[in-house]
């Protein structure tokens, strides 16, 4: 079901934890799927340095949060705006399709962390941050209302 690079991402997560003091911080998910990530960034002159998550939620879930940091480590803001639910899917060689949601979420971890950054640093208002509309669970919790 799984691809050993899941498993492994599973098992032995990268980049577990906080950062005290992030310069970015993003939380997004939703507690009736069961699935929260929470992505801290450490930025300097745009690249982030340094990338921690904490992720409540399946073994797929922390896999892909594992796999984004990954993915991000390194890059300038702009490259990692860049990285796709596909990306951090593909770079884990494949999810199942009931699974993709957490991709998804993944990339919403890395907006969500640096939307909050760029907020911080007056770069963007606060008003044009939030739902990118990537697994549509903002949609159903309006519908459910």
């Amino acid at each position: 079901m799984y691809s050993e690079k899941v498993m492994e991402h599973f098992m032995n997560p990268r980049n577990v934890g906080e950062i005290e003091n992030a310069d970015g911080i993003g939380e997004v998910g939703n507690a009736k799927c069961g699935d929260i990530m929470k992505m801290y960034l450490k930025i300097e002159n745009d690249i982030i340095v340094d990338v921690k998550f904490k992720t409540f939620g399946c073994g797929a879930a922390v896999a892909t949060s594992s796999m984004a940091t990954e993915l991000v480590k390194g890059k300038t803001i702009e490259e990692a705006l860049k990285i796709t639910n596909k990306a951090v899917a593909e770079a884990l060689d494949g999810l199942p399709p009931i699974k993709m949601h957490c991709s998804n979420l993944a990339e919403e971890a890395i907006r969500a962390a640096i939307d909050n950054y760029l907020v911080k640093t007056g770069r963007k208002a606060e008003d044009e941050t939030g739902c990118h509309g990537c697994c549509d669970k903002c949609h159903e919790d309006i519908e459910e209302e």
